[in-house]
């Protein structure tokens, strides 16, 4: 009985700092999911949801962007945002960042004003159901996210919602 107590009082905390690891959690599907949805929400759009086939391509792209972490698009048939940052980079920091465009777009004039908005905008098109996105890290040290949508978004002349 005394050999149990001592190995959970081993192995417990180990476990806790494992399911606590603020990075690892900010790279989980439901992570890049929660960031997507919460600014639909707030435009009234419905939530996106994970699909495994959009994740397996985002992951594919993303694995090869780590050689040399350029921020170019894969021209692949799906919506796509991409992102790069040092240190602990997460996809939930890249999800925030797009969404941080939100005030550079311009409901009513359907356009960016003052800088980049087109990330967001694809964060929120209506017509996007599927979100796949993927993380890996360069061999420069950073950390390269990309994350596509299904149907893709940002046609010239349609609004996102």
């Amino acid at each position: 009985m005394d050999f149990f107590k001592t190995s959970l009082v081993i192995i417990l905390p180990f476990l806790l700092l494992i399911q606590i690891n603020p990075i690892q959690a900010q790279n989980s599907p439901n992570d890049f999911l929660h960031g997507h949805n919460v600014a639909r929400a707030q435009v009234g759009v419905k939530p996106l949801v994970w699909n495994q086939s959009v994740a397996a391509y985002a992951e594919n792209y993303a694995h090869k962007r780590a050689i040399d972490c350029d921020l170019e698009h894969s021209m692949g048939p799906f919506g796509e945002n991409i992102a790069e940052g040092g240190n602990e980079f997460s996809g939930s920091d890249a999800v925030n960042m797009w969404v941080g465009e939100k005030p550079f777009y311009d409901y009513k004039s359907n356009s960016c004003v003052g800088d980049e908005c087109l990330h967001y905008t694809q964060v929120v098109w209506r017509d996007s159901i599927h979100l796949g996105c993927a993380r890996a890290k360069c061999a420069n040290g950073w950390w390269f996210i990309t994350c596509n949508y299904h149907p893709p978004g940002n046609y010239i002349g349609q609004r996102p919602y």
